[in-house]
């Protein structure tokens, strides 16, 4: 595995990264636009999180930075990764709850963004409705929750290795 990641420099795996995290969102488009299934107030919440990701990697290749610059990169990738790891946890936690713990289901996203206060609305989409809960596909028995957290794992873990990419140049 060292070799493979010693094979392209930072700048590629910063790309490979950033267009994994545009894929993720067009296969959660995909399933929510052909497929029909309604994201709920967290699955909004990771895509955000991907998204911004995405952008943080695609930045950091586009810029091709210095070895010190290729550190902040990493670490803030790292960490909007984490932040977007700790989202599918909670997510995946409401959905293992049992069905007499499930928070109870809010109010349609629109209404919300419509009739109430940004703070509101942000602390709903963080900690997330009986809608959550909702488990309506799988891929080889994992949610789309535990699909993403392995991601974003995954994409936390390509990028803190940047660090040490780029110090054996």
């Amino acid at each position: 595995m060292i070799e493979l990641i010693k094979k392209f420099n930072p700048r590629i795996w910063f790309f490979i990264g950033s267009m994994s995290c545009f894929a993720m969102l067009g296969i959660g488009a995909y399933l929510q636009f052909v497929e029909h299934l309604e994201p709920c107030p967290l699955c909004i919440s990771q895509r955000i999180a991907l998204f911004s990701l995405g952008i943080v990697l695609l930045i950091a290749a586009i810029h091709n930075p210095a070895p010190k610059g290729v550190k902040i990169y990493s670490i803030l990738g790292t960490l909007v990764a984490v932040a977007g790891g700790c989202i599918s946890t909670r997510h995946i936690w409401i959905q293992h709850l049992p069905p007499n713990e499930v928070p109870e289901c809010g109010p349609g996203l629109e209404y919300v963004f419509e009739n109430f206060p940004l703070a509101e609305t942000i602390k709903l989409m963080l900690n997330g409705t009986g809608d959550c809960a909702k488990v309506d596909w799988t891929l080889l028995g994992l949610s789309i929750p535990e699909l993403t957290l392995m991601a974003f794992l995954g994409l936390a873990t390509l990028s803190l290795l940047q660090i040490w990419n780029r110090q054996q140049d």
